[in-house]
């Protein structure tokens, strides 16, 4: 316990700091969504694509592992779609809720599997993030479309408008052909790529709204409960039966535990969500991961 507890109170420091920079004006307002821009188009792609590029393609478990998260995200949207159509939820407050339950703070999984696993953990995180990330997005972009009225063109266009999946395809793509990252490219990568996390952490903490904790409170702990608590608890369960163990396991377990991405947020109001229900979201669920995340590392480590 004390071991998990010094590898993950440096990442809920930073996110406490970011907060508490923001609070105090510093560097100024304007820094941070620049921060954030930067972090999210150039610095994280580049620790992906890097990662992606190195990542073991070849492990026979690599069927397993997408298979158990391709189920688990399955049935946590089967579910969802039975409460819409018990709550009759619009589409900008389902939505919300989709992205509450299923979307994922990269920053924190990658830093916290990182600090357990170093270099391994980071391989084996990016080639779940390459999984579940395209999926995540669209599932969320469908779900806050009324009526489905977004067409295949259009969702295509915008999930390649997304670094994030353009960096996975990207690394995927150098891995299988063995593409080259000689003269000083992979070091370049690299500064970007460790420059991401404590940057990327930084920006977690300044995201934070606690004043829209106080509007639907009830709603804002259920789907808390359902992200940080239910869907870890399945994915144990479910990678427990299908064989998995130590740093597999412990990845894709992880993997459902973090809290909600603040990216979610920016998707929401892009596409008239309840932007105000998806901040209290987001800033609840990664008050709430500070205690839930190492009592879940506890139960699959």
């Amino acid at each position: 316990m004390s071991y998990l507890l010094a590898a993950l109170w440096p990442l809920f420091a930073l996110i406490l700091g970011g907060y508490l920079l923001r609070r105090a004006g510093f560097p100024s307002n304007a820094f941070w969504p620049g921060a954030e821009r930067l972090n999210y188009f150039v610095l994280f792609p580049a620790l992906l694509f890097s990662s992606l590029a190195r990542a073991p393609l070849d492990s026979p478990h690599l069927g397993r592992i997408a298979g158990c998260v391709a189920l688990i995200l399955g049935v946590g949207w089967g579910v969802l779609l039975l409460l819409r159509r018990w709550r009759a939820w619009p589409a900008s407050r389902f939505g919300v809720l989709v992205q509450g339950t299923l979307r994922f703070n990269t920053y924190i999984g990658l830093a916290a599997v990182g600090a357990l696993f170093g270099e391994a953990g980071l391989s084996l995180m990016a080639l779940l993030l390459a999984v579940t990330v395209p999926a995540v997005n669209t599932l969320s972009v469908l779900a806050l479309t009324p009526g489905g009225s977004l067409g295949v063109p259009a969702l295509i266009g915008t999930l390649l408008r997304n670094p994030l999946i353009l960096a996975c395809i990207g690394g995927v793509m150098a891995n299988l052909v063995g593409l080259p990252l000689g003269g000083g490219v992979s070091e370049l990568l690299g500064l970007l790529a460790a420059s991401s996390l404590p940057l990327g952490l930084l920006c977690v903490g300044a995201a934070l709204q606690p004043q829209d904790l106080r509007r639907e409170t009830l709603p804002l702990l259920i789907n808390s409960m359902g992200r940080l608590l239910l869907m870890p608890l399945g994915a144990w369960l479910l990678s427990g039966w299908m064989g998995m163990a130590g740093m597999e396991q412990v990845a894709v377990v992880l993997l459902f535990a973090l809290p909600c991405a603040p990216t979610a947020y920016v998707l929401a109001r892009q596409l008239h969500g309840d932007a105000e229900l998806m901040a209290g979201i987001i800033t609840l669920q990664t008050l709430l991961a500070m205690l839930s995340l190492p009592l879940v590392l506890l139960l699959a480590l």
